[in-house]
Formats: structure tokens, sequence, C-alpha cells
């Protein structure tokens, strides 16, 4: 499967055979100069006039949105796509879109085509009961807003921004950014909407090198006391605590640093308990809590210790 990688080598496909049409568009792209602007760009300047001309004779004309990855690094200049990169990335890319969209998000690829390795999908069309009239399909589908959103997100990534509003969507950013960091790869994304719009962003070593800053995490302690009964026990030094008898009461993993603590107290199962205990969170840079552990500190001061064995 593979696609022209811009307008330009269509239009230069198409005139291939019309030397008199060639020389005339090398002329008048003499005359305009050079384009300073980026493909992304022109193509987002292409679709609109397009789409400018269809509406011409259709008031109601849409373009087709059009999801476009395009992967650089020392394995991705032939223009191909290794099975092994799509299957680390893709699912991830599928998910921080659903993510940022709300909403469930299917996404098809249709196309891959050089300009290092450039992945072209589309969003799995929706379809619309047979009785609703195609005028109150939504202007803007769940994949655009969600490509809109994510694309802030990459954006303010490679710009080493405070990304804390998105925090939602970070761990699926991070599976993305695990797997080009795997296989040494940049990615840059250019999302073209229905309307002739566009958004883009991109994520470089620089942005990649920023989310592995923020995976690191820093422990927040607080002191609290836990109240209930034990509900198992393990000798490695492990006590579950219930806090209340309904089936979806909370209950807690309490840690004993020296197991021999706890056998010395015969804690039995169903025995009612009160413990002070360190609680620890571990939270990264975005806010987000990566590990929580509840540590034995000692009876709570107004409850009656368990008994101790002499």
């Amino acid at each position: 499967m593979t696609t022209e990688g811009s307008w330009r080598e269509r239009r230069r496909a198409l005139l291939r055979d019309n030397p008199a049409a060639a020389a005339n568009t090398r002329r008048l792209l003499e005359e305009m100069g050079t384009e300073d602007r980026d493909e992304e760009a022109i193509e987002a300047d292409h679709r609109a006039s397009r789409l400018a001309v269809a509406r011409e004779y259709e008031p109601n004309a849409r373009l087709d949105e059009e999801l476009r990855l395009r992967l650089t690094g020392p394995d991705a200049e032939g223009g191909a796509l290794r099975f092994q990169w799509g299957d680390a990335l893709l699912d991830p890319v599928e998910k921080a879109v659903s993510l940022a969209s709300g909403t469930p998000v299917q996404l098809e690829l249709t196309g891959v085509s050089a300009g290092s390795t450039v992945i072209h999908a589309r969003p799995v069309a929706v379809p619309y009961p047979q009785d609703q009239p195609a005028l109150d399909a939504p202007a803007a589908s769940a994949a655009d807003s969600g490509m809109h959103t994510l694309t802030k997100l990459l954006d303010a990534l490679e710009r080493e921004q405070d990304v804390r509003e998105w925090a939602r969507l970070f761990d699926a950013v991070d599976s993305m950014v695990r797997a080009l960091d795997k296989y040494a790869l940049e990615l840059g994304v250019t999302w073209y909407d229905a309307e002739g719009g566009m958004c883009s962003a991109r994520l470089t070593e620089r942005g990649r090198h920023y989310v592995g800053r923020l995976r690191d995490t820093r422990p927040r302690d607080q002191e609290m006391a836990i109240s209930g009964r034990i509900t198992e026990l393990r000798e490695s030094g492990w006590v579950k605590v219930k806090t209340g008898t309904a089936k979806n009461a909370p209950a807690y993993d309490v840690h004993f640093e020296d197991p021999a603590e706890l056998l010395r107290m015969r804690p039995g199962l169903g025995d009612n308990v009160h413990f002070r205990v360190r609680f620890r969170q571990r939270l990264d840079s975005v806010g987000i809590a990566r590990a929580t552990e509840y540590t034995y500190l000692g009876p709570a001061a107004e409850q009656p210790a368990l008994p101790w064995d002499s």
C-alpha cells in the first residue's frame, strides 16, 4: 500500500506525460518564487482550496479526515513501516486519541509512503441511522476533537512546558514515547480535518527526554490511622485491614518492616485493630500517583495495643 507523499508529487505525476503543461508549471513556479512553508501547510491550503471549489456545487461538502504520522530516524529513511514499530506505536496512538476525545476512537491504516516513513490513517467511519438526515451529522468528529487536544499536549512536551492539565493522557503518550525510544525514532503528527484545517506537532529527542524526566517519582508521606478487622495475614509481614463490614468497604495492605514484630503481636483473622501507619505516595512530575504503600508505625495512641508475646 503506497500513496504519494505530497500534492506536489501527485501533480508532477499527472504532468509527466504532458511536456507543454510541465513547462508551464515550471515557469509558473519560477514566477511565484521559492515556497517557504513546509509540506504540511501547503497540503492544508491545497485541501482548503479543493473544499472551497467543491462547496460551490455542494454547500455541505466535507473532506475526508486524515492522520499522518511521520517517523524519522536512522532506520526510517526507506519509507517502510517495520511490523515491530507498528505493533509498539499504533495502539498507543489510538488510545491517546480516544482518551483525548473522551470516547473510543478507532483508526485504520490507509497507506505508507516515503519522506522518511509516513503513515497515513483515518478514523473508522461511523454509520448514521438511515432515518437521520446527512445534514444532522456532527460538523466535527470525535477524532477531530481528540487530535486537536493531543497535538497541543505533544507540542507542550516538545517545548518542555507544564502538562498537568493533560495528566489523563500522559500514560498513553508515555507508551508512545517508550516505543520511540526503543527504536530511536522521532515522531511528527499532522491532522487534516474535514473543514480543510490542519494541526500538527513534533516529538523529537528533546521532547522524549522531557517525558522521561516527568516519569521520575518523588515520595510524599503522611501519617494516618487505620481501623478495622484483619482479613488476611502473611508471614512476610503483611496484614490486610478492612475498614467496614460492607462488601465494598476500603481495605488496606499494611506492611511491617520487621515481620517478627507482627508475629509477636499474635494477631488473628477477624481481630479488630487500630494501627498508626505511614501513608506514602510516589508521585511523578505530572501529579500521578505511581505507587502507594502503608507502613506500620505502631498502635494508635487512643487505642490499647494488641497483646505482645513476652
